[in-house]
């Protein structure tokens, strides 16, 4: 058996290099996938598919279109969905692609700090596991190997 895993979450962090790194060392079979990881790729991909817009918002909204079809698409494809919240930058794709998989009955995993707890407990209340670490949700992960 092998895993798709889409790594939702901020892109200021390596969390996800700590998760990709520790699932080679332990030869987990699983491929991840998430949002693009270049900021600048990703603001910028409306205008390079659809051609230069008229202001930011216009820009800001066909990059969103695009993205949200990548999304939408890896997001389908995933067997298990690991949302990281982090304290210093306000994560409203994290929430919004761990609400998605919720309604898509993915499996969802968040990595949150404690301090977190309130804002994130409606969320965290839907999803099947909830941890502090990248390294705990790779173990629940791993877990599903035995």
């Amino acid at each position: 058996m092998e895993l798709t895993i889409y790594l939702a979450g901020e892109i200021h962090n390596p969390w996800r290099n700590e998760i990709r790194e520790e699932a080679v060392g332990l030869a987990l079979p699983i491929t991840f996938t998430g949002p693009m990881e270049d900021h600048d790729r990703s603001d910028q991909i409306g205008e390079e598919i659809l051609g230069s817009q008229l202001s930011k918002i216009a820009k800001d909204e066909a990059a969103s279109s695009i993205n949200n079809l990548r999304t939408q698409i890896l997001l389908s494809k995933a067997d298990i969905v690991i949302a990281y919240f982090g304290e210093q930058y306000k994560q409203w794709n994290s929430a919004m692609d761990a609400a998605t998989a919720i309604a898509m009955s993915k499996p969802v995993i968040i990595i949150r700090d404690e301090k977190l707890h309130h804002p994130l407990k409606e969320l965290a209340n839907k999803a099947q596991v909830v941890v502090e670490t990248p390294e705990q949700a790779l173990r629940a992960i791993a877990y599903i190997f035995e």
